[in-house]
Formats: structure tokens, C-alpha cells, sequence
């Protein structure tokens, strides 16, 4: 064990070219460290029934100190995660870390296991937002040809959303961090191995090298307590930022809220699926953004090509504004820029993706 501490932390041999950037996944690392701890003493406290379940949460956070600051804590908590995981995807993206192909792909894996988890985890305080959340974004599953019914009835565990479905997701909630514990010492397992992608390009991660102590210890821990003092400041002034006022309403099958939106890190996501009038269609727009983002194609094209890095920043500011729309009531024109917005978007992708055929193709026809 003394061994494997040593050789992981201390004595790891780490490019000399990495910048601050490179310091988001320590501290994706260490709030989901908060997350589990904070999950584990909630689920203590906490009751998966219907009729109990959001008086429960309101009673964590009126009873004492202790339960309000861990819930808040654990609220803040994923905002974090999710806020720090965009700048771990988006660095990736712009250095094309997706030529580590092993370590890209077991990221992109827990990037989807976290989103499952954060969406189950908001459904379980079981208030008018999560209810109708939980009942919207469900009803996607339905339209999938064939098996749609079937695994609706399987997640769900009946005709609608009920008692059952927040057993189910309580349930799913708890064993899926410990699914995402094992994906992430995985992830850094592969990391270790075939060495961090760098600012420089240098093919080889291991190449002109410091020790990671105490070089980028002193480096990681500066990000982390900075991003701390911004948390606790946060949690401390500003503690239901991140919460609509529904979710002071308990859950009501038969009022439904003037608008229905998930978190804020899935904004975008919501844009895409409603921004088709079929269902089916806006799950096909959402699995071909998440298929281009993995996609880890092994380009040689130079993270420095200046249209290369014209299109990250058009795919950063179309996320964005997928976002703002995503926030907006479902009419027109935002359903329609929406659409737009998501094909353009897409289309960017497949371009950022695959810059070095396209350009070698362009080469070819120019010859």
C-alpha cells in the first residue's frame, strides 16, 4: 500500500508543461470525496416515501445546524462537481486529450454516470420540480422504438411516476456512487499509465518531467482551497441560489408548475430535447452530441491551428446559449433558434473532431 501511495502521489513522474488547467481533475477528485461523505450521512437521515420523503429533507434543513449544512453541502457539492467537470471536458477537448484514448474514454463513461446520478439525487427531496422533472424527462424513455415501454416500466416501476419510482432511484442513487468511485479510480488508473495529455503537444506524457510532489501538490491544493473559500462563501451568503421556489412546494400530481427545467448544468441538454416537437427526435439530437463529444479519434491536428481553436470557442459560446434557451419558457422563437442552434453545434463538433481529414481532403481537391 505504502508503495502504491508513493508511486501514484509522490514519486509519479508528470509532464513539466502543465498549467493550472490540468489541476480540475484533483478537484473533481475531492468534492466528489464530499459528495460521498455528505451522501453517506443523508441517507441516515433520509426516507424514500412519498408522503414523507420532502417534509424529511425540509426537516434536515430546519431541525439543526449539522443536517442544514450537510444538505446544503451536498447540494453545492454537485453544482461544483458539474461546474469544475465543464472545465475538465472543456480543456480536454481543447488540448485534444481524446488521443488518450483509454483514458478519454473511462472519462467520458464517468461523465455519463455522473449526470445519472445527479439527475436520480434530484428527484429524491421529492418537490414539485423534481416530481415533474422526474415525470418529464421519463416519458423520453417511452418514445424509444420497441423497448420504450418496457424500460419505462422497469425505471418507473408502474403506469406513471409514484412511491416506487423514489425507492427505485433511492435505491440507484446509493449504489451508483459506489459505481462511480470504481470509474474514477479506473480513470486514474489509465492516466497513470499512459501519462496527462499537455499544453505543449508533446506525444509523449512522460516526457520532460517533474515529480507530481511537490511541484503540483503545492499546485492542486491552491486550486482546491481556492475553490473552497469560493463554496463555503457561497454556501454561507447565497445557500438556495441553486434551488427554484418549487422546491419549497411538495410534490402535486395534479399541479403542474409554469415551467418545468432541470439543473442548470443540464440546461442544454433540455434545449436540444425541446426543441424538436417529437420526442424521439430530440433524444436522436442529444445521443449525436454525446456520440461526436466521446468519439476518441486519434487526430494529429495541432491544438494551436487557429480554426481549431475558432471552433472550440463557437461550440463553448453555442453551449451557452443553448443554456439561456434551455432557462426560457418553450415558445417561440427560442424553440426555433434552439433547433438551429443544435444543428450548428453539431455540425462544429464533427468539424472540431475531424479538422485533420477535412483539411488533408481539402489538401487532396487543392493538389
Amino acid at each position: 500500500m505504502k508503495n502504491i501511495i508513493i508511486n501514484n502521489l509522490i514519486d509519479l513522474p508528470t509532464n513539466n508543461s502543465l498549467n493550472y488547467w490540468w489541476c480540475s481533475g484533483f478537484m473533481i477528485f475531492s468534492f466528489l470525496f464530499i459528495q460521498i461523505i455528505t451522501g453517506i450521512i443523508l441517507s441516515f437521515l433520509y426516507v424514500a416515501d412519498e408522503s414523507l420523503s420532502f417534509y424529511c429533507v425540509m426537516n434536515l434543513s430546519n431541525d439543526s445546524l449539522f443536517t442544514w449544512f450537510i444538505r446544503y453541502f451536498h447540494i453545492w457539492g454537485v453544482t461544483f462537481i458539474f461546474l469544475i467537470f465543464i472545465i475538465h471536458i472543456g480543456r480536454g477537448l481543447y488540448y485534444s486529450s481524446y488521443l488518450k484514448i483509454s483514458v478519454w474514454n473511462t472519462g467520458f463513461f464517468l461523465y455519463i454516470l455522473m449526470m445519472v446520478e445527479a439527475f436520480l439525487g434530484y428527484i429524491l427531496p421529492w418537490h414539485q420540480m423534481s416530481y415533474w422533472a422526474a415525470t418529464v424527462l421519463t416519458s423520453v424513455i417511452q418514445s424509444v422504438p420497441l423497448i420504450g415501454n418496457l424500460m419505462y416500466s422497469y425505471i418507473v416501476g408502474g403506469f406513471s411516476v409514484t412511491n416506487v419510482t423514489l425507492v427505485r432511484m433511492f435505491s440507484g442513487h446509493l449504489i451508483l456512487a459506489f459505481v462511480i468511485i470504481g470509474s474514477a479510480i479506473l480513470h486514474m488508473f489509465f492516466l497513470h499509465k499512459v501519462g496527462s495529455n499537455n499544453s505543449l503537444f508533446i506525444s509523449s506524457g512522460y516526457s520532460d518531467f517533474n515529480y507530481f510532489h511537490s511541484y503540483y501538490t503545492v499546485k492542486d491544493l491552491f486550486s482546491i482551497l481556492s475553490f473552497l473559500c469560493f463554496f463555503i462563501f457561497l454556501l454561507g451568503f447565497y445557500p438556495d441560489l441553486v434551488l427554484e421556489v418549487e422546491s419549497y412546494l411538495a410534490a402535486d400530481s395534479l399541479v403542474t408548475p409554469s415551467s418545468i427545467k432541470p439543473e442548470w448544468y443540464f440546461l442544454f441538454y433540455y434545449a436540444m430535447l425541446r426543441s424538436i416537437p417529437s420526442k424521439i427526435g430530440g433524444l436522436i439530437l442529444v445521443i449525436i452530441f454525446l456520440i461526436l463529444l466521446w468519439v476518441p479519434y486519434t487526430s494529429n491536428s495541432c491544438v494551436y491551428n487557429n480554426i481549431r481553436q475558432i471552433l472550440f470557442w463557437v461550440i463553448s459560446s453555442n453551449l451557452l446559449l443553448l443554456s439561456y434557451f434551455g432557462f426560457c419558457v418553450p415558445e417561440e422563437p427560442f424553440i426555433t433558434i434552439s433547433f438551429l442552434s443544435s444543428i450548428f453545434l453539431i455540425f462544429c463538433l464533427f468539424i472540431f473532431k475531424f479538422f485533420n481529414i477535412l483539411a488533408s481532403i481539402v489538401n487532396k481537391i487543392n493538389i
